[in-house]
């Protein structure tokens, strides 16, 4: 994943093995949702926006920022159960009515340099 997502003494990764370490322990199933709620005024800059081209600015910030708030809390729930590393990490958006959710998972671990 970006280096964006990396937190300090963890290890973040959407394959299921990390390259230059072993998995030594696994700890269980991580899962964080963050919903933010889409406020009318940016739902109609980006319908203005689609019908003359272009990308929905607010709406790509405020996924950036719920994905950024997921996984945060993710690796804080992993930090929890001793891990160092999540890996198979997915990330699901949906919408629910008027809301953005970003849903993310993935399996806590313990890993090793080899």
């Amino acid at each position: 994943m970006a280096d964006e997502y990396q937190k300090p003494g963890v290890v973040l990764s959407t394959t299921g093995s990390l390259d230059g370490y072993d998995i030594a322990e696994y700890k269980g199933v991580v899962v964080s949702e963050a919903i933010i709620g889409a406020n009318i005024f940016r739902d109609l800059f980006a319908r203005v926006r689609d019908i003359v081209g272009g990308r929905a600015g607010g709406y790509e910030s405020a996924l950036s920022k719920a994905r950024e708030v997921a996984l945060e809390e993710m690796v804080e729930k992993a930090q929890a159960l001793g891990a160092n590393a999540v890996v198979g990490i997915d990330l699901d958006y949906e919408t629910i009515n008027e809301m953005l959710m970003v849903c993310v998972s993935g399996t806590a671990v313990v890993v090793r340099r080899k």
